[in-house]
């Protein structure tokens, strides 16, 4: 029997510009994605993955600890029990990335996977974490993640999740993929400009060499009162030889479905022996610090 599973990826902007009430402003996404969770539901989708911290706007453009208080423990927090719950009603599996408390003082970027019965499977931190660029203060909010890099196993496929700026190293996504990694998913918020050039570069590059699928999320629109720069969406889906089969638009909520032929993997690394023919024993020139 073929293995094929139809996989969504929503981005959508952050509806409520005034941040006075951050619980209000968390509350308006979560509505917002509920229905386009619903949307993926309706065109068939198996598995969903939402964009970065998905329920609010991108905060880290600025250095408040006011966004202390959006933070969640996963599992058992309300939003991660809400998702458990529409996954379950759904039969879906869901990626769900937020901002992750763990104890008083210590929040991670963290991405959630629970299962199609609602289920909670474990959880991605970021291991990478950017504070180099303005409007980009990651450091001041998060620890680097610990944990490794996990797979885990779904009806639908064996699924490994990357976050944002994580894809700009290449070790770590071939660490996914000697685990089993079948989708990857990277839930991002990345603006044009500096790095935008690499959108559609690096993830089918991941791709290719780890001769698997990658789900490619980024938010849409301009985040007042920051500006940081346009969100630029064009989520997408690309196959193990690095080719975009579905991808969003630029500047619109949208949500992306794509149906993965699993199959394709095997074909693939049945051509491209990379996994045989890598020599991590010669690798001994790169630093551990």
């Amino acid at each position: 029997m073929p293995r094929v599973t139809r996989a969504a990826l929503i981005q959508c902007a952050n509806p409520l510009p005034d941040h006075a009430d951050l619980h209000k402003v968390k509350r308006a996404m979560i509505d917002k994605h509920v229905a386009l969770i619903d949307e993926a539901a309706a065109k068939g989708a198996q598995v969903c993955c939402l964009q970065e911290i998905f329920y609010g706007p991108y905060f880290c453009a600025e250095q408040q600890t006011r966004w202390y208080e959006t933070a969640e423990p996963i599992p058992g927090g309300p939003t991660i029990r809400l998702m458990q719950e529409l996954a379950k009603k759904r039969g879906m599996v869901m990626v769900v990335p937020i901002y992750e408390v763990e104890m008083q003082g210590v929040y991670y970027n963290t991405a959630a996977v629970i299962s199609h019965t609602g289920e909670y499977l474990g959880k991605y931190r970021k291991k990478h974490i950017p504070h180099c660029h303005p409007g980009f203060w990651e450091k001041f909010y998060f620890k680097p993640g610990d944990g490794g890099y996990p797979v885990f196993e779904t009806p639908f496929g064996r699924i490994g999740v990357y976050i944002c700026y994580d894809r700009h190293f290449p070790e770590g996504a071939r660490e996914l993929g000697l685990n089993g990694a079948e989708i990857v998913f990277n839930p991002s918020a990345t603006v044009a400009g500096l790095s935008e050039y690499l959108w559609k570069l690096e993830q089918p590059a991941h791709a290719v060499a780890n001769q698997y699928f990658v789900g490619a999320i980024n938010r849409v629109g301009t985040e007042k009162p920051w500006c940081i720069g346009e969100f630029y969406g064009q989520s997408y889906f690309c196959n193990p030889r690095g080719k975009i089969i579905a991808e969003a638009s630029r500047d619109r909520d949208e949500v992306v479905v794509a149906d993965l032929d699993l199959d394709l993997i095997q074909e693939v690394r049945n051509v491209w022996q990379f996994y045989r023919d890598r020599r991590p024993e010669t690798y001994t020139g790169i630093p551990r610090t």
